[in-house]
């Protein structure tokens, strides 16, 4: 659910404006899955089925696969020589995983290279707009900084400088409290959760830690429960009036949640027709959109990465080998 309302939301309007790709980041995914990573493939087709889901069209959309476009790591090599390992880990985002993961200094090389492969995730299609959550901003900083030191270099633009566009609800919090929902930290909602999963889930959800009893008057602001009912409940002539009854201590957490629960199982209804469509279409076609994506992708990141060397003098051998 943050992702949708993050970014996904915003991919779904933006598909008919713009010319869309969606990169599938499964090598990125290893920062946490290095040791199961027999687990990647089936959870990249089912990332790409949320995205259909929520509403991006497989025929106007380009899904692409990282570790199946090898131009991507050559540009991370690249841009590798233009950023600072001091700046690398000043990126707050990252310092922020580190500490909300408990990582120490146990965390991988890729863990702290993870944005400059995002730049080059972004850079390979000459992206120019990416919907993003606002902990991606940092990110996208570093990919604008590297397009901007690469365009210097060269004397002349090859990149466009990306702009982030931030989702209506640039983060929201997990169901426990966290500021972040993240699936690492299993304060989620899932797209793809049922009926009773939903429910199930907004049921632990966290409150106002304040109240001790149900007709305590309560806190709504920074209150989970209704940053998802503002986010996600069309009925707002609702929202404000429980926003209203609860600070009053006129209506318990129980009936605030059931009320939730329901506006959110609305809210999924047809998300879940949709990936019920998809899914039956099976595996194959899944893998049929993904390689038709991915086989468009990398040949616009081979010649990108072409430019690149021949922008900064390194392209004497470029067509030999390929």
């Amino acid at each position: 659910m943050g992702h949708f309302v993050g970014t996904l939301e915003n991919r779904v309007k933006l598909q008919n404006d713009y010319e869309t790709f969606i990169i599938e980041a499964d090598l990125h995914s290893l920062t946490t899955l290095s040791k199961t990573p027999n687990l990647v493939p089936e959870y990249t087709r089912q990332v790409v089925l949320d995205n259909i889901s929520a509403g991006l069209d497989p025929s106007k959309v380009t899904f692409f696969i990282e570790s199946t476009v090898p131009e991507i790591y050559e540009l991370a090599a690249f841009f590798s020589m233009y950023v600072s390992h001091n700046r690398a880990l000043r990126n707050p985002t990252i310092k922020d995983e580190i500490t909300m993961k408990g990582l120490g200094d146990q965390f991988s090389l890729g863990f702290v290279n993870y944005p400059i492969y995002q730049a080059a995730d972004i850079l390979c299609v000459k992206g120019e707009l990416v919907p993003v959550g606002v902990d991606q901003r940092a990110h996208l900083e570093q990919t604008r900084e590297i397009a901007r030191d690469l365009n210097s270099l060269a004397g002349k633009e090859i990149f466009p400088i990306p702009e982030a566009l931030v989702g209506r609800v640039g983060r929201l919090p997990g169901t426990d409290g966290e500021a972040k929902m993240s699936k690492s930290l299993g304060n989620v909602i899932y797209l793809s959760d049922n009926v009773g999963a939903v429910t199930e889930r907004v049921k632990k959800m966290f409150t106002d830690p304040t109240r001790l009893h149900p007709n305590d008057p309560g806190h709504v602001e920074g209150n989970p429960v209704f940053i998802y009912h503002r986010a996600f409940n069309k009925n707002q002539a609702e929202v404000d009036e429980l926003e209203a009854l609860y600070k009053q201590g006129k209506v318990g957490d129980v009936v605030v949640k059931e009320k939730l629960a329901s506006a959110l199982n609305e809210f999924l209804e047809p998300i879940r027709a949709r990936r019920a469509q998809y899914e039956a279409k099976g595996k194959k076609y899944l893998d049929e959109v993904i390689f038709e994506g991915t086989k468009k992708a990398r040949s616009l990141a081979g010649e990108t990465l072409e430019t690149v060397k021949e922008a900064i003098g390194m392209g004497y051998f470029n067509g030999m080998v390929r």
